[in-house]
């Protein structure tokens, strides 16, 4: 991998870190849009402070965006969510492994 490429990999993982960055881009997988409450309420425990801040990096970055309905993720943050979609796979199989070593 290029320095180019290491740089942008790794702003994306800074963007992706702040708390409830990924989240609240999972919240908005189905493709539905969502006022700030839903999405609030989609996330779950995050402040309306944090959420703003979160929506506005968010925004900023071109993953997701706000319109009439609500807020709904950009062509690009569904690229992303596409990319992640095996997550959910993982998180199963990781859980499973996890209660077998109790």
């Amino acid at each position: 991998m290029s320095a180019k490429e290491n740089a942008a990999v790794g702003q994306l993982f800074e963007l992706l870190e702040s708390r409830y960055a990924l989240r609240v881009l999972w919240a908005l997988k189905d493709g539905h849009p969502q006022t700030f409450r839903l999405l609030q309420d989609s996330v779950g425990s995050i402040t309306p402070n944090t959420l703003n801040t979160r929506v506005k990096e968010l925004r900023t970055a071109g993953l997701m965006t706000h319109g009439d309905a609500g807020y709904t993720v950009t062509p690009l943050g569904n690229d992303l969510l596409k990319r992640l979609g095996e997550l959910q796979g993982f998180a199963a199989k990781w859980q499973a492994s996890l209660a077998k070593k109790k």
